[in-house]
């Protein structure tokens, strides 16, 4: 079957031969005025833009008047993303008065037809061309549709002439880091030093982050607009959602992860696709979204949907799925018949996160856990575009263990990926995060923040509650601090001060990753180097602290922390889970342990591990006694306070006139 792009793109601008590379398939332009032709194809429909597209687009052009080349607009899934920037093109002024070409930079095929046929439609006059597979373009164009993968593709991108372009569009931007984008960023002047007389870049996404903690700055230098799908909603320009959170109990500690940081798939679907997690998986769908019309589900890997399509046939209800390798015209086949409302429930695994235009799906169910926020919002984007009759998009939720670092739905407003909701909607949520973070200020007082509080995640108490240590040493003993970066990180972080972790290697020198406020961490670089008054080098010292990153979560600053340590210090060192930290401790760990132990109370070789005492040291150096004397400090000013408390409630009740004894 041939592409609907290209058959769209072949009628309107047959090539001429003239024109064409030998054995080349580019889509040359040559228009075609014929009324016959026109009424096959089609003519222009004009595109009525909504109020943010248009200030979107506005505020594109404002940062481009003021001299800015490289930037990125973030809008929410369903939101008209390839509507903006298809739109941009004509508004973008010729560059030099000649350089009038443009190119969209994609990197999945489906993104390629969508954005050819939208430049079809809106730009009949113009020349538009695919580059991808085995379309050759030109390079001659006046709008190019590339796949990055393509372009990048031996000397295919030497044809695009960077002189002639104005504009370098990307979609889903989040990839724009990757070396494939990178390289033709640089062809065409965009990276490193940026010339002043290179093309503009525009990249859109929904997710503008990346998981594995590398920068986006790299390539984008303004997010110039940002609309996100909590404001959509708010603004109807986008369906309605109410949540439903299902504890799965699958036990996911054990799945490995990919190079990205997020669950590999395959080990993944180990733990999910299994009898149980599936039957429940298919009863909580049937409890909470039966009647919902068009069900999109989110599996783990192939075997994870065969599984639980059969457990829905088992239990009546009428599956079928889509995968990478479903043949082009079965998948197209079952698509029309999905959107058609055919069938009620649509599997699959990794096809229709990205560039999938599917409105009327009113239910997501999310069965396979993710660490990683964009796949999050990407599998929830998918039921967020308004549809004819739709009153909302029904979120189902199948949270698995939380030690591994999750994220569940209510991360995405800022809530305990623990908290378990039903049938709640945005405004809900965004209630229950309120009352949430008043809680939370009930807790400490503004002396108290950098007090030690040991409490399961989702606990919230009125009060500031210390972990008891009677010394020292039950405080460089308690791991609890470590729980949580490690269920995230695969290196050996040490918690020393609440919201303070050091990752340190064999040479003395170490990283710290610190909460500087609400809304900010901070990486830092720590170098231990020979001092110069000292040239036989007997004597080390500390380089000035040099910053690595920042971020807005705990989260990006821990992926930011790993990326960097991956390249700067040996794995072997670093690494939790190396063997040597298995092994016992060293004689001058112990030596150094049993400094700060009683006589009778010596730590040996078969007591400790070597990673163990290492961790323990690392506290003792950065400041574990000094933090024990403040934790004391702090239990003492707790009782005064308590004291005081009980003193005012005493004058309150006396004050408080009513029939009975008078208080004494």
């Amino acid at each position: 079957m041939r592409p609907a792009w290209r058959a769209i793109l072949r009628a309107r601008h047959p090539p001429p031969a003239a024109c064409r590379p030998p054995r080349c398939k580019a889509l040359v332009h040559a228009a075609r005025h014929a009324s016959a032709s026109r009424a096959a194809v089609g003519t222009s429909i004009p595109v009525q833009l909504r109020q943010y597209q248009e200030d979107c687009i506005q505020s594109v052009l404002s940062y481009l008047n003021k001299g800015h080349k490289r930037l990125g607009i973030s809008l929410a899934t369903g939101s008209g993303k390839t509507v903006i920037f298809t739109q941009l093109i004509d508004r973008i002024r010729p560059r030099g008065g000649e350089a009038n070409q443009t190119l969209i930079l994609v990197h999945r095929r489906e993104l390629v037809e969508q954005a050819a046929a939208h430049c079809a439609n809106a730009y009949p006059s113009k020349t538009i061309e695919v580059e991808m597979g085995s379309s050759h373009a030109s390079g001659l164009a006046d709008i190019t549709i590339a796949s990055v993968r393509s372009i990048c593709s031996g000397n295919r991108i030497e044809k695009f002439n960077p002189s002639r372009f104005k504009l370098i569009l990307v979609d889903e931007a989040h990839h724009i880091v990757a070396s494939g984008y990178m390289d033709t960023l640089r062809h065409f002047g965009l990276l490193d030093t940026v010339l002043a007389d290179c093309p503009a870049l525009v990249g859109v996404s929904a997710t503008f982050s990346r998981f594995d903690g590398l920068k986006l700055g790299a390539a984008i230098d303004h997010i110039v607009y940002h609309k996100d799908y909590v404001d959509m909603i708010g603004d109807k320009w986008l369906s309605d959602a109410i949540f439903t959170t299902v504890s799965s109990n699958v036990d996911i500690s054990r799945v490995k992860r990919g190079a990205g940081g997020d669950f590999q798939p395959s080990e993944l679907s180990k733990a999910v696709n299994t009898d149980q997690a599936n039957d429940l998986t298919v009863r909580a769908w049937l409890s909470r979204a039966q009647g919902r019309q068009s069900t999109i589900v989110f599996c783990a890997d192939l075997s994870h949907v065969v599984g639980l399509t059969n457990t829905f046939r088992r239990h009546g209800v009428d599956a079928g799925f889509i995968t990478g390798d479903t043949a082009k015209a079965d998948r197209a086949g079952r698509l029309a018949d999905f959107k058609s409302r055919k069938f009620p429930v649509l599997l699959n695994c990794g096809v229709f996160t990205e560039g999938t235009d599917i409105p009327n799906i009113d239910c997501v169910l999310l069965a396979r856990p993710t660490r990683s926020r964009n796949l999050l919002v990407q599998m929830v984007g998918r039921g967020m575009r308004l549809y004819p009759g739709k009153e909302n998009c029904h979120i189902i939720d199948m949270v698995a263990s939380l030690e591994t670092g999750i994220v569940t739905a209510p991360t995405l407003f800022g809530l305990d990926p623990s908290e378990l909701v039903e049938n709640v909607n945005v405004e809900d949520l965004k209630n229950l995060r309120h009352r949430r973070e008043q809680e939370k200020q009930r807790l400490v007082t503004s002396e108290d923040l950098t007090l030690r509080q040991d409490k399961p995640p989702g606990y919230h108490s009125s009060t500031v509650s210390f972990t008891d240590y009677d010394s020292v040493l039950e405080l460089i003993d308690d791991t609890s601090g470590e729980r949580h970066i490690r269920s995230i990180s695969q290196l050996g972080w040490v918690e020393v001060a609440p919201s303070k972790y050091i990752l340190s290697t064999n040479t003395g020198s170490f990283l710290t990753v610190e909460k500087l406020d609400d809304t900010l961490f901070q990486v830092r670089e720590n170098l231990k180097a020979p001092s110069k008054a000292f040239p036989g080098g007997q004597k080390f010292v500390f380089l000035r602290p040099r910053e690595v990153a920042r971020a807005e979560t705990f989260l990006d600053a821990v992926h930011a922390a790993d990326h960097y340590a991956s390249e700067k210090f040996p794995r072997v060192m670093v690494d939790k889970n190396q063997a040597w930290r298995r092994a016992p401790a060293s004689e001058g760990q112990l030596a150094f342990l049993n400094k700060l132990r009683s006589p009778d109370d010596q730590l040996t070789g078969s007591m400790l591990s070597k990673g163990r005492a290492g961790d323990m040291i690392t506290k003792i150096k950065h400041g574990a006694k000094g933090r024990f004397t403040k934790i004391e400090a702090g239990k003492r000013k707790q009782k005064r306070e308590a004291l005081k408390e009980e003193q005012l409630e005493v004058v309150r009740r006396r004050e408080h006139v009513k029939a009975g004894p008078l208080i004494d």
